[in-house]
């Protein structure tokens, strides 16, 4: 049974790659990842609010004595977990290198071009096998246009191009107004893959306390339908590697994915909830589906369910939503 998938020019011997979480904080756990079967894994991400706090503070000592250092930072959120250095992270990467065989992909999250993107370059110095830049911006100026959005997503984009050589990545949230023009001018402006899609994490209120309160729920399956249906979508029109992420729980979850034409299946949640031997029985588990199915392959598979190969072209677009709506028929 042939499992080997290709995603951003590396040779994986599976499709199911972990995606940046608190999984890759420590060595042992991405070693741990390794035995159970993991094709690849991305690290946890590098943000851009960690390497502007750095660039004040030495900013701070190179100029002591100015007013502005202490109010500078409390405008930066604290970031908890991930508020380790920018050198620290870039040692631990180069760690984890030393400590697995698997690619491991390098994470960088932020919202704006600058000097702070000359991080993408010491991570590849590290030894990434590739960089995925995690773009996660809330567009909530009134005078912002969607154009003003899009052109700083390209920008920063084609900032990261210029300072590495490795495979780059671009993981993106749904919400484009024209997701399919948007995904061909990010290829245009160097992303070798896409990722789809990034989950913006929503607050919560605190009535009690009556503050603003994080709540990080964990995905489940049902989350895997906005991001299978786009792949599908798109997979053959944006010359790109498509990623799935958000929702992969199950063999079932990875072999759709594989059919909507992504190269690779990324998980955290499901490893987060259940331990990292979840990935040897997902595996598992594709195997036999595969076995049952006649599918000697997962490049047999790839895109058979994308919108140009599908029977039906038409149940990825409008043209199926009501028959969607009357569905509610068949619920128990």
């Amino acid at each position: 049974m042939d499992l080997t998938t290709t995603y951003l020019g590396m040779e994986l011997k599976n499709p199911l790659v972990a995606s940046a979480s608190p999984l890759s904080e420590k060595v042992e756990t991405v070693q741990k990842l390794e035995e159970a079967g993991i094709a690849a894994v991305v690290m946890y991400s590098l943000f851009e609010e960690q390497i502007i706090h750095e660039s004040l503070e030495l900013d701070h000592y190179l100029d002591y004595g100015t007013e502005s250092f202490a109010e500078a930072l409390t405008y930066l959120p604290n970031v908890g977990r991930y508020s380790i250095g920018p050198q620290k992270y870039v040692d631990h990467l180069r760690a984890i290198k030393k400590g697995v065989k698997v690619p491991v992909i390098g994470s960088l999250n932020g919202v704006s071009s600058g000097v702070w993107v000359d991080y993408a370059a010491r991570i590849e110095e590290a030894g990434a096998d590739a960089l995925e830049l995690n773009i996660y911006f809330l567009p909530f100026e009134t005078d912002m246009t969607s154009r003003d959005l899009e052109d700083s997503y390209l920008r920063f984009i084609s900032n990261v191009r210029e300072k590495i050589h490795i495979p780059l990545a671009v993981k993106i949230g749904p919400y484009f107004t024209g997701m399919g023009n948007m995904c061909k001018r990010m290829v245009e402006a160097g992303a070798d893959g896409l990722v789809l899609f990034n989950r913006f994490y929503q607050p919560d209120f605190d009535l009690e306390e009556l503050e603003v309160v994080p709540n990080l729920v964990l995905s489940t399956s049902n989350e895997l339908r906005l991001p299978l249906r786009w792949i599908a979508l798109l997979s053959d029109r944006v010359e790109a590697d498509f990623a799935l992420t958000s929702g992969v729980h199950t063999a079932e979850d990875a072999i759709k994915t594989m059919m909507a034409g992504a190269k690779v299946a990324m998980m955290a949640s499901e490893l987060l909830r259940n331990g990292t031997e979840q990935v040897r029985l997902i595996l598992a588990d594709m195997k036999v589906w595969m076995k049952e199915h006649e599918y000697e392959s997962i490049r047999q598979m790839q895109g058979s369910m994308s919108q140009q190969a599908t029977r039906d072209p038409h149940a990825l677009r409008r043209s199926n939503y009501i028959k969607e709506l009357n569905s509610y028929k068949d619920l128990p």
